[in-house]
């Protein structure tokens, strides 16, 4: 089976790749200049091709920091040398994309390395639902597209998913190292590596934890009631725990690389004045809440062959009807985060070429209650995401929502692609699932890259004011 494996892989990666190639080549027939934000990243990338490194240098719109341009001098230097290429061939726009073609082909890597590292292989049949669900993660959507374009995506998920796979294999210094070098792709991506941390921090706990329920269940000591019993319990155990100097030491210990990793951000923070470099007035951090209840949304569309089920719809409303005082809670603070802390960016509102600008017009816009009609839902989505992680640890959990809440509330702006990282992290870790429903959500990724990607290259469109070519996009 394990050499079976090995081909199955072997086969999916190569035609994955073989596609990726044949579509690469449609992008760059199509567009032949940048598009989007590719008018601030390819120039900079040009400027550091050319050996211009001062700050002089740098393009004041950009707002993440330079390690796009600067892997990609890494790559295709060493390659004018080999291959004896002009500068200007070897730092055109076409070759600086497929840069990124390049991180997919390591992002697909990662993934399956991944699944064989967080999934139990105890089944005959897991080795076909890695290689599906790694498959299947490769092409997601709102991920697949960015691999054709010069935008910071693709590096960005391959540092830190290789930052992640370090962690689960013990390696921290190394994976501090790559959570960096994901800092330097787009600086939110320190929540993923802080997430690493909170893995270790999580298995300790969790071993703790198994100690102290043995001890109690020894000594026959009474379990708590009440549907928040054991919420309470685990806050309670945490407190204790970390109240204790020698498990401080003992985390500290383990987790160091990372600790200096954030110090160094905070230090970043303090000297840059903030977290965004450029230009800041478009990009205000802000405590929208919304945007949580926005990447239930997401991944329970995305994830619906495993969240969606008339089986699951019955068990929440038996849940809810259960616990009707503890739900009628939920909701009502539900209720009042959106009216109180739903913000509209400008670019929102103005930019037609993306999908969140229909998302909003025809949903959001249609009447002011459809915000607050839509809480039920995203509480349905909320739950079915928690109870699909209930295999995990309660410590793994909290650690998870608490780096998915860091990464999306301080956003202003509505964008699918701040939802990336937390949406793939999120997948590697619910069990696989069965075979049918892979080869479901593979089919609507399919289905949606096509339509995406004809939408993209084929229903071009003009501004009133502008002779540019416009096209719709994530």
């Amino acid at each position: 089976m394990a050499q079976l494996e090995g081909y199955y892989f072997s086969a999916a990666l190569s035609c994955t790749f073989l596609v990726s190639c044949l579509l690469f080549s449609a992008f760059s027939r199509a567009l032949r200049e940048p598009y989007m934000d590719e008018i601030f990243h390819l120039p900079q990338a040009q400027r550091y091709c050319e050996g211009r490194f001062s700050l002089s240098q740098w393009d004041p719109m950009i707002t993440t920091l330079p390690g796009l341009y600067l892997v990609s001098v890494g790559v295709v230097k060493p390659a004018s040398w080999l291959l004896g290429w002009s500068e200007h061939v070897i730092c055109s726009i076409g070759v600086l994309r497929f840069v990124n073609l390049l991180f997919s082909v390591g992002n697909f890597y990662l993934l399956y390395l991944l699944f064989r590292k967080v999934q139990p292989r105890n089944k005959a049949s897991s080795s076909i639902q890695r290689i599906l669900s790694t498959l299947t993660l490769a092409v997601f959507p709102t991920l697949y597209f960015f691999n054709f374009l010069y935008y910071t995506e693709a590096g960005s998920v391959f540092f830190t998913l290789f930052a992640y796979l370090m962690c689960l294999y013990g390696n921290h210094r190394t994976s501090a190292l790559l959570g960096f070098c994901g800092f330097m792709f787009r600086q939110t991506n320190i929540v993923w590596a802080a997430f690493c941390a909170g893995h270790l921090i999580a298995q300790k706990c969790s071993e703790a934890w198994k100690t102290e329920l043995q001890k109690k269940k020894e000594e026959r000591l009474p379990p708590m009631k009440g549907p928040l019993s054991e919420l309470r319990r685990v806050l309670q155990f945490l407190l204790v725990y970390a109240m204790s100097l020698k498990n401080l030491r003992m985390l500290f210990l383990l987790t160091w690389p990372y600790m200096i990793l954030l110090l160094a951000f905070f230090a970043f923070v303090v000297v840059n004045g903030g977290i965004v470099v450029g230009d800041r007035s478009s990009h205000e951090a802000c405590l929208h809440f919304p945007q949580l209840f926005y990447f239930f949304s997401f991944t329970a569309f995305f994830s619906f062959p495993h969240l969606l089920s008339l089986t699951k719809v019955k068990t929440f409303l038996s849940l809810v009807w259960k616990r009707r005082v503890q739900f009628s809670v939920i909701t009502l603070v539900s209720i009042l985060l959106v009216w109180k802390f739903t913000y509209v960016h400008k670019y929102l509102l103005a930019d037609n070429r993306h999908y969140t600008f229909y998302v909003w017009k025809r949903v959001f816009q249609r009447h002011e209650v459809v915000k607050y009609l839509l809480v039920p839902a995203y509480i349905f989505a909320g739950w079915a995401i928690a109870d699909s992680l209930k295999a995990k640890s309660i410590f793994w959990n909290l650690m998870f929502f608490v780096c998915l809440v860091a990464s999306t509330v301080p956003q202003k702006l509505l964008e699918f692609r701040y939802f990336i990282l937390p949406y793939i992290i999120y997948r590697l870790n619910i069990p696989l699932p069965p075979i049918s429903r892979l080869v479901c959500e593979l089919g609507c990724y399919t289905v949606v890259n096509f339509v995406t990607f004809y939408i993209f290259l084929n229903k071009t469109f003009q501004w009133p004011n502008s002779q540019d070519i416009q096209r719709f996009m994530w």
